[in-house]
């Protein structure tokens, strides 16, 4: 195989994947009740939170930057918060507790009732990730995975769970980009229309 061909094979696995969430009517219709859901949130004076490992990581600093700056639309700024983003906190609680509490930590201090917060894990079984879930569930604080593969721990765990049908990490990270995508996208007509 040539480079341009495992180039073209890399591109052909994305689409596929994203084919897979396209003709998936549910997958489509949670993102609307996940969006409606925050909608709610904010018009109550809630935020979204929300947490992962690496890309994981990444990828809930970019939905809180979207959400807190603007998708597509010029507005007002709306609360949203990465747990993984403040490296004093992380270190601090890994320190003196452990890094698998450190978002369950956060949590406690950072959320409230009505709150929703995202847990990003393409395994679904990222520790720190569902030791959060659970203790948000217990604060009354709305919960959302986004996993791929099976699920894991965290679809058992979570009030929504958006599973996307692939064992290949690229691929599962590059799709839950363009779920947060939608789902911000949505708050943003929904909330400021």
């Amino acid at each position: 195989m040539t480079n341009i061909n495992i180039l073209k094979d890399e591109i052909e696995k994305s689409i596929a994947v994203k084919q897979s969430l396209l003709s998936d009517e549910k997958m489509l219709e949670l993102v609307e009740k996940v969006s409606d859901v925050c909608v709610e949130s904010y018009k109550n004076g809630g935020k979204v939170l929300a947490c992962g490992n690496g890309g994981s990581a990444s990828d809930a600093q970019h939905m809180t930057g979207e959400l807190v700056g603007r998708y597509l639309m010029e507005r007002q700024g709306i609360p949203a918060i990465a747990l993984d983003a403040n490296t004093t906190i992380l270190t601090a609680l890994g320190n003196d507790y452990s890094y698998e509490e450190a978002y369950m930590k956060e949590v406690v201090a950072l959320g409230k009732k009505g709150d929703v917060l995202f847990a990003i894990s393409t395994s679904g079984n990222s520790k720190n990730c569902c030791l959060a879930a659970k203790k948000a569930k217990e604060l009354g604080i709305v919960t959302v995975a986004l996993t791929g593969k099976n699920g894991g721990e965290l679809k058992n765990i979570c009030d929504y769970t958006f599973n996307v049908d692939s064992v290949e990490t690229p691929r599962i990270q590059e799709t839950h980009i363009l779920i947060i995508h939608m789902i911000c996208g949505m708050i943003e007509r929904k909330f400021f229309n």
